[in-house]
């Protein structure tokens, strides 16, 4: 309203300054101009009012994205001058505005209206890369805090010391199915908080997001085998819940978002494979992950830096162990029963020590935000590309009185190698520690007695699950997700990113998903009124790590996990009608085309 006023100001003083030149009576100019803003202003400002409030300018359009704001707001301009023109016709003749003035004033509160959000935005964009990240101070105070998803799982429980170390606060998020023993280590931390918690709990979600300065995702179903038990379960975890975590991240905004994606989206190849290689995923637990990505490169703008990790098949010791991942299967079969049984040895698989996953997770944090937005990375070595044989060979090695036995193939047809050039390049992250390192740490640990029964479901995501050990997942159909895991998915997510990063300021989609979940959420009554913070969407999750999955541990051979959590929020059949209505985002169901 405001603008509509100084625009239409602006118009009729500029008609009096074309007259000056023309009209010798200045005198009897300058009176015209007073009577004219002194009668049309007034009823600038009421008809402004009256519009503005009417299209829901102070409602509905403030909770739109940037760029379809300033165009409703362009519109609801238009209606204000095209109502003042019809009200000229009603006043005398002497104060009218001519049809000049009035499209000048149009054009003015249209430059002022773009203008202002072209500004408000670059500003927005330049005032955080110019923050950068909170300086870690001898205090406490001025660390960042990261919130890892997941934190008592595999990869989480290793990935929390790290962080302190580093100089983070932590706060893990997890459902702690399997109890709190993983995180005994930093739980005494002054810097540390763990929120026992499913992370599909829309009201926990947004509080365990409040102050956080980055988010690692590493919850999730993992692994073909854990995935294939309930595919509707699946894309509802993977995919549903990615999107709406990553919502509450830019509700709260929060600028950093590090996902735990999977090498196993390259699927089946003869070729070494990089970034920006065609996908070709064989299984539901790689076309979730792509679709994840894919949702997230969507996501990304100035002030939300989503980064993604494919990390290679995860292996070694950690504080939450598994026996359900390849190396280690293997190595515990060697000591416990003499045998190396191996499927499909002829197989190539990326590996990674799962305490080198946690360092690329630091070293992703750690990086500058423009070097790591919207980006994909690798995580492994090449000199840790291996076939399976390979694998059961090196375990022989270590444990001679264990038969090897070659089973063929077992149906699984991934088969990839991968470049890790660009994380050593970008990031200088390089793994520490070896595969012979990795399989005599496990190797050690069964042959002290540490592990009585390998077997047991505790140390298996899978087993966990198909024995009913974990509370049951409520499943919502999403049409979006499904078409979204249909899709097209053969081509690098990378590539279909290029070019894709929003300049529009992320408080505002933000804003758009709070308002359109808050008000669907309240009106079925299943989240407290007070229960969206911070302009953040509630999203709920499922608990990662410790819950059904412990992490994301990218292509697993064979034995691959999954993790749900507590009993879910169903909060989802609640607040599809008002995803829908967010115009700010794109119809996630479209096919995905290349942009290069």
């Amino acid at each position: 309203m405001f603008m509509s006023v100084v625009a239409a100001s602006a118009a009729m003083l500029g008609a009096y300054l074309a007259g000056v030149r023309t009209v010798p009576d200045h005198a009897a100019l300058l009176s015209a101009l007073q009577r004219s803003l002194s009668l049309q202003l007034p009823i600038v400002v009421v008809l402004a009012a009256a519009v503005y409030v009417a299209y829901g300018v102070y409602g509905r359009v403030r909770a739109l994205p940037a760029r379809e704001k300033a165009l409703q707001l362009l519109f609801a301009a238009t209606l204000v001058y095209a109502a003042l023109g019809l009200v000229q016709r009603l006043l005398p003749e002497p104060v009218q505005l001519g049809l000049p003035v009035l499209l000048w004033a149009w054009v003015l509160a249209a430059i002022f209206l773009i203008g202002s959000r072209t500004w408000s935005t670059a500003w927005r964009s330049l005032a955080l890369a110019e923050a950068g990240p909170p300086r870690v101070t001898a205090s406490g105070r001025g660390k960042p805090r990261v919130l890892v998803i997941g934190g008592a799982g595999y990869i989480g429980s290793a990935l929390a010391p790290q962080l302190l170390q580093a100089g983070y606060r932590v706060r893990v998020l997890d459902l702690l199915l399997f109890g709190e023993a993983s995180l005994a280590a930093v739980k005494d931390d002054p810097d540390f908080e763990l929120v026992q918690a499913d992370f599909r709990q829309v009201d926990r979600v947004v509080d365990a997001m409040e102050g956080v300065d980055a988010v690692v995702h590493l919850g999730g179903l993992v692994g073909d085998p854990a995935c294939s038990l309930d595919e509707r379960l699946t894309t509802e975890v993977n995919l549903n819940y990615t999107r709406l975590l990553a919502e509450v991240a830019k509700g709260a905004h929060v600028p950093r978002f590090v996902f735990a994606s999977s090498c196993s989206v390259y699927g089946a190849s003869d070729d070494i494979l990089d970034e920006d290689s065609d996908l070709n995923p064989v299984s539901l637990y790689a076309r979730s992950k792509i679709a994840s990505e894919n949702v997230l490169f969507d996501m990304a703008t100035p002030a939300f830096a989503p980064t993604m990790l494919r990390f290679g098949t995860v292996y070694g010791l950690s504080d939450r162990m598994r026996f359900d991942l390849v190396v280690n299967l293997l190595a515990a079969k060697a000591v416990a029963e003499g045998k190396i049984t191996v499927f499909g040895g002829d197989q190539w698989r990326p590996f990674v020590h799962v305490q080198d996953a946690a360092r690329a997770v630091v070293a992703a944090l750690q990086a500058p935000v423009e070097t790591v937005r919207n980006e994909v990375f690798n995580v492994g070595s090449d000199a840790q590309n291996a076939t399976l044989g390979d694998i059961g060979h090196m375990i022989q090695r270590l444990v001679p009185d264990a038969e090897y036995i070659d089973s063929g193939r077992d149906g699984d047809r991934r088969n990839y190698r991968v470049s890790f050039v660009k994380i050593q390049r970008t990031l200088g992250f390089r793994p520490e520690l070896t595969l012979e390192r990795g399989i005599a740490e496990v190797v050690e640990k069964m042959r002290s007695g540490a592990v009585r029964d390998f077997n047991d479901p505790v140390f298996s995501d899978v087993r966990f699950l198909k024995e009913g050990m974990a509370p049951r997942y409520t499943r919502v159909r999403e049409d979006w997700a499904e078409k979204r895991m249909a899709g097209d998915v053969t081509h690098s997510t990378k590539a279909r990113a290029d070019g894709r990063l929003r300049t529009l300021a992320a408080e505002e989609r933000a804003a758009a998903a709070a308002a359109a979940v808050k008000a669907a959420a309240v009106k079925a009554g299943a989240v407290k009124a007070g229960a969206v913070k911070a302009g953040a969407v509630k999203a709920g999750a499922v608990q990662a790590g410790q819950g059904k999955a412990g992490d994301a541990t990218g292509g697993e051979g064979r034995a691959a996990d999954e993790r749900p959590a507590g009993e879910a929020v169903p909060v989802m059949a609640q607040v599809r009608d008002g995803r829908r209505a967010r115009r700010g985002i794109r119809k996630l169901g479209e096919p995905r085309r290349t942009e290069r």
